[in-house]
């Protein structure tokens, strides 16, 4: 019978030398980065109990998160599908700041099917979250962080893609959808399924005017034109609607004064996340690349269930998604042979050279002649008294 116990997971991948260690870099880089932006790291469990994980998530997770019994409590615990959850639940009942916080975090999640992130089910989660602040200046923090992190990570051009979840919620809310209607229709929203979007809606019995509005959506996504268009095509909507496209049209003045260089692209159809976002949604994009490289958006409220309702928006992307997609060289360690001996002199030298932050690989018996093996364009020789280092023959 054929040995297959190297075989890992659909989904589950590993990373490798070099390529562990550049990834390891750009993620100290980036958090680094974030830091000087002011804001501060914190590194959640990977599991904890169910429900503090779905929190605010309107169930987009549950059938995302692993499950499994806590033996101690007998209590039902997850395995996070997300970060921002527990980030919330940080800010509302571990911190209690009285004014805005700014979080950031990296860490391995874990999805029962492949994720958006490049298909993989264990992204390896960067993001960055402020709470407290409800204006457009948040937001647009958040967008800018988000760039910088792609540029930190090399991706060579990106545009952003930017919706309203409240323009969609005010529209099923006047036409009087139930539940299941509006669900429906947003999953043919997604999929941009223009007949089944007019066929649904003409089963909704909605009043026509409410029928053909919730009909435009699916059209309205293209450049800065669409905003104007949807005033047209959504003059009917309740003021809520209205509100929203005003507030993406001040978001992308803004930004076009901040980020002249970047594209912005409007999809009013755009609804992921509709029931863990409030507000804003947006993604960042590569020409010809399918998948998005960062999310996020607005979230206002999430911590009420922790005992602390406060405004919300932030972004994520999978580190290693960044990483295979940059344009950055992976840099070969190098590093210096030190032969097998316990001479005193050798292994203060060894000491003093590993402290100036230089690789000294030691050899082991029987390794002797193996420098270039192990990486190492140098090794250690002994001339008269002392040891120095000299370039491998």
């Amino acid at each position: 019978m054929e040995n297959r116990h190297w075989l890992l997971p659909e989904g589950i991948d590993e990373v490798l030398p070099p390529n562990a260690l550049a990834l390891e870099r750009l993620r100290r880089a980036l958090l680094d980065r974030y830091g000087s932006w002011g804001y501060e790291l914190v590194s959640p469990p990977l599991i904890e109990y169910l429900e503090s994980l779905l929190t605010g998530t309107g169930g987009d997770l549950d059938l995302k998160t692993f499950k499994l019994t806590d033996q101690l409590t007998g209590r039902t615990m997850g395995v996070r599908a997300d970060i921002t959850p527990q980030v919330a639940r940080i800010d509302a009942h571990l911190l209690r700041a009285g004014h805005p916080t700014r979080l950031c975090y990296c860490g391995t999640v874990l999805n029962t099917r492949n994720d958006d992130f490049g298909g993989s089910r264990s992204p390896l989660q960067l993001g960055a979250e402020l709470y407290g602040h409800a204006g457009v200046e948040s937001e647009l923090e958040i967008l800018c962080l988000m760039l910088e992190t792609l540029e930190c990570a090399a991706i060579p051009e990106v545009y952003l893609d930017l919706g309203h979840v409240g323009i969609f919620r005010a529209l099923t809310r006047q036409a009087g959808l139930t539940p299941p209607q509006e669900m429906a229709l947003f999953d043919a929203l997604q999929r941009k399924a223009i007949p089944e979007i007019e066929g649904l809606v003409a089963g909704f019995g909605a009043e026509a005017q409410s029928a053909a509005m919730l009909s435009a959506l699916a059209g309205l996504s293209g450049g800065p034109e669409v905003l104007e268009r949807a005033r047209v095509s959504l003059s009917a909507a309740p003021e809520p609607a209205h509100e929203a496209i005003a507030q993406l049209e001040h978001l992308a003045r803004q930004m076009s004064r901040r980020r002249p260089d970047v594209q912005v692209h409007f999809d009013l159809a755009e609804l992921r996340g509709y029931h863990y976002h409030t507000g804003v949604v947006f993604a960042a994009y590569a020409p010809g690349l399918g998948t998005e490289l960062a999310r996020g958006g607005r979230y206002d409220d999430i911590g009420r269930v922790f005992g602390r309702a406060r405004p919300a928006c932030g972004f994520s992307a999978d580190l290693k998604l960044l990483y295979r997609l940059g344009q950055s060289e992976v840099e070969h360690q190098g590093g210096i042979f030190a032969p097998a001996c316990d001479e005193p002199g050798l292994v203060q030298r060894i000491r003093e050279l590993r402290e100036q932050g230089q690789r000294v690989v030691c050899a082991l018996p029987g390794q002797e002649g193996d420098a270039r093996a192990m990486g190492c364009g140098e090794t250690l020789e002994k001339q008269g008294m002392e040891w120095i280092v000299a370039p491998v023959v």
